[in-house]
């Protein structure tokens, strides 16, 4: 497996974990958020 799939099955299952709770869902919401606003300047 290569190492970019890899990191992103990590980030992937990291995220999934964290949604459970609602907290760390608002928090990880917003997180994705704030990057999408970055990326588009």
């Amino acid at each position: 497996m290569d190492r970019k799939k890899l990191m992103m099955t990590t980030v992937a299952l990291g995220t999934a974990y964290l949604l459970k709770d609602q907290k760390s869902r608002a928090k990880v919401m917003d997180q994705l958020q704030s990057l999408g606003k970055k990326k588009k300047r």
